[in-house]
């Protein structure tokens, strides 16, 4: 049976695909994105043409993220899923991100994603059901040189899921988290760059390191043996299409081998919290399947 599904960040990259993985699945998709009418108008009247129903959010302003989960739940005839995906990248060294670099990552990357939750929890709680969708990264696991402040928002949302995860299911609400590794949607293009033009000349030649990094890192998106991020956008669309109570808490993505070292370690922390869990006699709490790999 199709579901009734709200996804944010759809103008481009993993978004746009969700919804369009997910409108094939037969699925009632609300495509959300910023200014529809202005820069997105080409992506926004590309989903309305596929199915979707477009509704302006802005992640970043509460009244934007309450009008626009209020229009998507009304265009949908309710809400069974919230994808939270809109999210962006920054490389820089990271003594030249200022306070206000960092708190505008936060602001998508992290308190959009509150925002949005909390708007959208009530229709669920008065369901009684439904999925909260965390997109996060393998770097929300491990770090990577120059990527200082995404790092920290990916590592921070993994907390916030895994709270969720426990608060919500008492209200037989899911939560699931999916990493994704590198994939070639264009995500490195976009990436944002620290304002301390100062400090960042005091660096001297090391200040282009972080440039040779995302360089580097570049050339394996590309070329015959590149990851596909359609990969994601099915593990997306199975996750969703899993019954309630089979669906795994974290599911990893990636082409590049590095699921192989990461896998294991979401295992290990699921043995943690079982045990940690278990010893408060709260084991109940995290009644899930373990994290597994796509």
């Amino acid at each position: 049976m199709g579901k009734k599904i709200l996804i944010t960040g759809t103008n481009s990259g993993f978004g746009r695909m969700f919804v369009e993985t997910l409108l094939t699945g037969g699925h009632t998709v609300v495509a959300a994105m910023r200014d529809v009418d202005g820069r997105n108008k080409e992506p926004a009247d590309a989903l309305r043409a596929a199915g979707a129903h477009v509704v302006e959010i802005d992640v970043t302003d509460e009244a934007s993220v309450e009008a626009g989960v209020s229009a998507g739940i009304e265009a949908a005839g309710g809400l069974d899923v919230l994808i939270n995906n809109a999210g962006f990248g920054v490389a820089g060294l990271q003594e030249t991100f200022t306070v206000d670099d960092w708190k505008r990552v936060f602001e998508v990357n992290l308190f959009g994603v509150q925002r949005m939750t909390r708007a959208a929890l009530p229709t669920r709680r008065a369901q009684g059901s439904g999925l909260v969708m965390f997109v996060s990264s393998l770097l929300g696991r491990f770090v990577l040189p120059f990527l200082g402040p995404y790092n920290a928002s990916k590592w921070a949302l993994e907390a916030m899921a895994e709270n969720y995860r426990v608060e919500l299911g008492a209200l037989g609400i899911e939560s699931a988290i999916v990493e994704p590794g590198g994939d070639g949607t264009g995500f490195l293009d976009g990436m944002g760059k620290p304002s301390d033009e100062a400090r960042i000349a005091q660096l001297g030649a090391y200040a282009n390191a972080p440039q040779e990094f995302v360089t580097g890192f570049e050339q394996n998106l590309v070329g015959d043996t590149a990851p596909d991020p359609q990969t994601v956008a099915d593990a997306v669309a199975q996750l969703v299409d899993q019954a309630a109570g089979e669906r795994p808490f974290r599911t990893t993505v990636d082409g590049l081998g590095m699921d192989a070292f990461i896998n294991p370690f979401n295992e290990a922390g699921e043995q943690m919290m079982q045990g940690i869990y278990g010893a408060f006699e709260m084991g109940q709490m995290l009644d899930v399947k373990t994290p597994e790999a796509v």
